[in-house]
């Protein structure tokens, strides 16, 4: 049910889950890039909900609105007992309130999650001898980011190439590890490798998922335009602007 999901994107922004569902939740993010997507989604509307009504004023009254919305729009199984907080009509009212949202601002910010589709490693085709290179590549290849990073430390301590810096950069950045991913593209964008321009993008969008939409386009601007996928950098700078 989808009022279901957004009651537990709040739980989890709100730090109301436990460890365990915390964590799975977490892993199903980083599993589900459909689900990360609404998620980034359902923070972007909330913002918006707080930035543009007051809703310290007269709370009882709007709670009373929120509470009709929901039912209309969402028809709540009250067979099913669900532990609702008093802000949790708020959340179910908020896909109710979406679409008048991004009327009022017709041109929302572009969002990590519509970008990091990234190539898959074949490194086993190009390096031989490499202990965990085959795990890590299926690894990468399966979305399984945070097993794969111990796999790409370890081959890089024998085998430091710019081809396994960049796929060890992506998997940190997928796992939040921004700062450390950041330098890891940094290092590769000071070389002259085939992945320089592929660490200036990804570079570009750790700003992006950091929502530093000014230094995100800054990046951008440094790609030349022989870059592969520059149709890509072209249609985030036309969103960031």
């Amino acid at each position: 049910m989808k009022e279901e999901k957004y009651i537990l994107f709040d739980q989890y922004l709100q730090g109301e889950l436990t460890d365990e569902a915390r964590l799975d939740f977490e892993k199903k993010l980083s599993e589900n890039h459909e689900l990360a997507s609404e998620f980034e989604t359902f923070k972007e509307v909330q913002i918006q909900l707080e930035t543009k009504f007051d809703f310290a004023a007269d709370r009882d009254a709007f709670e009373e609105n929120l509470k009709a919305i929901s039912k209309e729009h969402f028809k709540i199984d009250k067979s099913k007992v669900i532990s609702f907080k008093p802000w949790a009509y708020l959340v179910a009212a908020s896909v109710a309130l979406l679409f008048g949202l991004f009327l009022l601002n017709p041109s929302p910010k572009p969002v990590f999650e519509q970008y990091n589709q990234y190539e898959n490693a074949y490194l086993t085709e190009r390096s031989e001898g490499v202990a965990n290179l085959k795990q890590a590549e299926a690894t990468f290849n399966a979305k399984n980011y945070k097993e794969a990073i111990p796999l790409f430390e370890a081959i890089l301590k024998e085998n430091k190439t710019a081809e396994i810096q960049y796929f060890y950069g992506v998997s940190l950045l997928e796992n939040n590890q921004i700062k450390q991913a950041e330098t890891v593209f940094n290092e590769i964008k000071s070389g002259n490798s085939i992945y320089k321009n592929k660490a200036i993008w990804s570079l570009a969008l750790a700003k992006l998922k950091q929502k530093d939409y000014k230094g995100c386009k800054e990046i951008l601007l440094t790609i030349p335009s022989d870059y592969e996928n520059y149709d890509k950098v072209q249609e985030l700078m036309d969103k960031l602007d």
